[in-house]
């Protein structure tokens, strides 16, 4: 079923929209959730959320592009289950690695005060993801917005391990220049 089809069900209230949602879209936010939660049971409860916050945000919401629209709400569910669960202890997956690659670029902070700057720091992410050529910013997206380990990076782009960790580095490196020059304080 197309995207569009499916949507225009969640828009109508059919309870089939949900399982024509999973039925496409369940690897892909699987791959999502268990990359950063470690966890195949973590993950399974993981879209069961996933699915019932699309049926509750669409409508308002029309998503033009459903894969992505459930993508951002996989991995925000995902982010959130791991952040209770370190809470309470540490784990071991890739989400903890990510994240303290990315900890000297920027902070991980949740403070309301910094809602604008945040927003802000976003925006000039993307400007310089922008002009990164497209493998470097599918790696970089693949690393830091799916929580790919560099062993599966290197086998979906046909590289080595350490020509994906030098990218990485020397991406995170550009970025952080760049970032820097715009008045981060990084």
């Amino acid at each position: 079923m197309q995207d569009k089809e499916i949507v225009r069900l969640f828009l109508e209230r059919n309870e089939k929209a949900v399982s024509a949602a999973s039925e496409k879209y369940r690897a892909y936010c699987m791959k999502i959730a268990v990359n950063i939660l470690n966890s195949q049971e973590d993950a399974e409860y993981c879209l069961n959320e996933v699915f019932l916050k699309a049926w509750e945000m669409i409508p308002p919401h029309e998503p033009e592009m459903l894969s992505a629209f459930l993508g951002k709400i996989t991995r925000n569910c995902a982010v959130n289950m791991y952040k209770q669960a370190t809470a309470q202890k540490r784990g071991g997956g890739e989400a903890e690695l990510v994240y303290e690659e990315l900890s000297e670029i920027v902070s991980g902070s949740s403070d309301v005060e910094r809602d604008a700057e945040n927003r802000e720091l976003i925006a000039e992410i993307n400007r310089f993801l922008k002009k990164q050529s497209a493998m470097k910013r599918s790696i970089f997206l693949c690393r830091y917005w799916y929580c790919d380990s560099v062993h599966d990076i290197a086998a979906e782009f046909m590289i080595t391990e350490n020509n994906v960790s030098t990218i990485l580095n020397r991406t995170r490196k550009k970025l952080r220049e760049y970032l820097q020059k715009r008045g981060f304080d990084i």
